[in-house]
């Protein structure tokens, strides 16, 4: 008896492990066959001519739901951000606040979040309402209109275009190509949304996109207006899109002291006597008469006039009591890199601000302190656009006589322009410049070192400053050319050489002056008719 319930036991126990190892096999299948195909392998969505089955709407079904996600994932995103954003514009406000009450002596309102972050809101909204986007606002003249810029997927064409850039051009600057990238990105999000089309309707890529235009109100931020193509011809699809500025925020507030803050002028020079005799009049009276915290290091290429060069700086030392100045002969042909780079190097004393400078500048003691407060070793190095002066000869033609030189350095567009493509004036402090490697002194003679440099420290992790200063000029002199020169190097001197002489309209004068003096002789002849 007790072998036979054994037996039963085990032929049990036998079945009931068949029966289990039945149902994985049968679970396995089953979810074999009915697990969504991998991308790879999923259909495209169904077209007019295409079958219609059951893995039809299964594709079709799969691809909506991949929209859906995607969609999800893109709203988690943004929600993320504004989440961020807001807590940062909260705690921004409550800043304020709190600053506010103190200054005022008045208890603290310490309001919930939820209210600060509803008051954030309404301050974003209250941008777009300001803004020129539901209707135009009165302006006092045809010149208070802010333009806008267009944009295509591949080019941005832009009116303010500076003597750099051209009214058509790549987006080169990565602030605005990412700027214009994520408007279209936010476009493309908005118009595959499942709220704003249907199952079957195919998705909007960046290939739909016909081009943009945008415009930025400083105060209160920028209005893009994109448009694509729609689904049916002549049929387009516009979104209107808006950034809103937030409010100003706080990030420092420190005390600086120059008083002790010594620049190290450096000046490369070969021949030049009178352009020099000119350069040390300005030195004298901006830097040592009114300044007071500056070293001059002068580089003299060769021997020829070396005599003469020497003779100024010592006629200065004697009749101003100066000292702090440091002359270098070298041999050999001019190189301004080479020149630059040996008398920075050559300074023996603690980390110094150097100002690389030509002797054709003039600069005013405001601007050495500009050079001072736009510097810091090892966080910023300041590259100045500074005025350059067209030719004295064409401005004043119609004067009785050109007015002294300090008359002539005004800021106006009859008088000379923003010199936007010139690196060679720069401050920066000795180690900065010794750590990015100096100068390039393969490069001989006029241009292209000062670039290098420029180049060298965009590549960085320095901040590089650089902005339009009113107290830095360069004095209009003949430009020559050298056949020495390499081909872009002589292209290069060329351009510059141009840009000097004088401003369109001037330029235009001189060259149809034939016809504006016959112009006149017609008038002068007229009037004299009708008198006899």
């Amino acid at each position: 008896m007790m072998m036979v319930r054994r037996g039963l036991l085990a032929w049990i126990s036998r079945v009931v492990v068949l029966l289990v190892l039945l149902c994985c096999a049968i679970s396995v299948l089953y979810m074999l066959a009915c697990t969504p195909k991998g991308d790879e392998e999923q259909l495209a969505l169904p077209r007019a001519n295409s079958p219609t089955g059951k893995e039809g709407y299964q594709a079709v079904l799969q691809e909506w739901e991949e929209q859906h996600r995607n969609y999800v994932s893109s709203l988690k995103r943004q929600i993320a951000q504004l989440k961020e954003e807001l807590q940062e514009r909260s705690e921004q406000l409550r800043n304020g606040q709190y600053q506010a009450s103190d200054a005022a002596g008045l208890g603290l309102d310490r309001s919930p979040p939820e209210k600060t972050q509803a008051d954030l809101l309404a301050f974003l909204h209250s941008q777009v309402d300001k803004a020129e986007v539901h209707a135009g606002v009165k302006l006092a003249t045809e010149y208070a209109a802010v333009p806008f810029d267009s944009f295509t997927l591949q080019k941005v064409y832009q009116l303010e275009t500076g003597l750099t850039r051209h009214p058509e051009e790549k987006p080169v600057r990565k602030d605005k190509r990412d700027e214009l990238v994520e408007a279209i990105e936010s476009a493309l999000e908005t118009l595959n949304s499942p709220a704003e089309n249907s199952p079957n309707h195919r998705p909007y890529t960046a290939s739909d996109f016909i081009e943009g235009i945008y415009r930025t109100e400083r105060d209160k931020g920028t209005l893009y207006e994109l448009t694509f193509k729609g689904d049916h011809k002549h049929e387009f699809k516009r979104l209107v899109l808006f950034r809103p500025f937030g409010p100003i925020m706080k990030v420092k507030n420190e005390k600086l002291n120059m008083a002790n803050t010594l620049i190290n002028v450096i000046v490369p020079l070969a021949k030049r006597v009178d352009k020099f005799r000119q350069f040390m009049q300005n030195f004298r009276e901006m830097c040592i008469e009114q300044d007071g915290r500056v070293h001059l290091t002068v580089v003299y290429f060769g021997k020829e006039e070396i005599n003469e060069v020497k003779g100024i700086l010592e006629n200065t030392s004697k009749a101003a009591n100066f000292r702090n100045f440091t002359f270098i002969q070298l041999n050999g042909e001019f190189s301004r890199g080479k020149g630059l780079d040996v008398g920075a190097r050559f300074w023996k004393g603690s980390n110094v601000l150097l100002f690389f400078c030509d002797v054709d500048i003039y600069f005013t003691s405001e601007f050495l302190n500009t050079c001072r407060l736009n510097t810091q070793p090892g966080k910023k190095v300041f590259y100045p656009v500074l005025f350059s002066q067209y030719n004295p000869g064409i401005i004043y033609g119609h004067h009785d006589a050109v007015p002294p030189l300090e008359q002539q350095l005004v800021i106006k567009k009859e008088t000379g322009f923003w010199r936007d493509f010139g690196f060679g004036m720069t401050c920066q402090y000795r180690s900065d410049f010794i750590n990015i490697g100096g100068f390039d002194l393969d490069i001989k003679g006029w241009g292209g070192e000062d670039v290098h440099l420029y180049r060298k420290y965009l590549h960085s992790n320095l901040i590089v400053v650089r902005t339009p200063v009113r107290g830095l000029f360069h004095l209009w002199h003949e430009k020559r050319c050298m056949d020495e020169l390499t081909p872009e190097q002589y292209k290069m001197c060329m351009q510059s050489k141009a840009m000097n002489e004088a401003s369109h309209g001037q330029l235009g004068m001189l060259v149809f002056r034939h016809e504006i003096e016959a112009h006149l002789r017609k008038q002068k002849q007229k009037t004299s008719s009708k008198k006899t």
